[in-house]
């Protein structure tokens, strides 16, 4: 199915952090409940700083994207829309409509560091902690044919 995007706004914040928690729960099993519930407190306080898109198959809303500049600053689905291949086709629209090269990713979320490598990205540094001090590891990732300015 193609997807289509709308430009998010704030009545859609609900919307977002509703597919936030239920994609986190599912995909980021490393983090304490504690955690989980602070980095949801914060996700709000970010929206406003990215280009928010909403991602739509047929009338239904599959996940949402942020981006600033050239970086990806999150991506995620609803959990019962992925391993369609919606994901794929939205970092593919990034890359090439935001021109997207840059992504930071949970070193412990292994199926999105499989998914961002087996979609051209590659390893630039890793830092022990995430942008809030917690210790989880963050991969910081960009475009092959985008590094050492090849």
């Amino acid at each position: 199915m193609i997807l289509i995007n709308k430009r998010a706004e704030k009545q859609d914040y609900q919307t977002i952090l509703a597919i936030w928690e239920k994609s986190v729960i599912v995909t980021h099993d490393f983090l304490t409940a504690e955690d989980r519930q602070f980095y949801k407190e914060q996700i709000p306080l970010f929206l406003d700083n990215v280009e928010l898109f909403l991602w739509f198959a047929g009338e239904e809303v599959i996940g949402f994207s942020g981006t600033s500049e050239r970086e990806l600053d999150m991506l995620f689905l609803d959990p019962v829309a992925t391993g369609n291949g919606y994901g794929s086709q939205i970092l593919g629209w990034l890359i090439e409509n935001k021109r997207i090269n840059l992504v930071d990713v949970n070193e412990q979320n292994e199926n999105a560091t499989r998914f961002y490598l087996k979609h051209g990205f590659v390893v630039s540094s890793r830092s022990d902690l995430d942008g809030f001090g917690k210790p989880y590891p963050i991969l910081q990732l960009q475009l092959k044919e985008r590094v050492n300015g090849v």
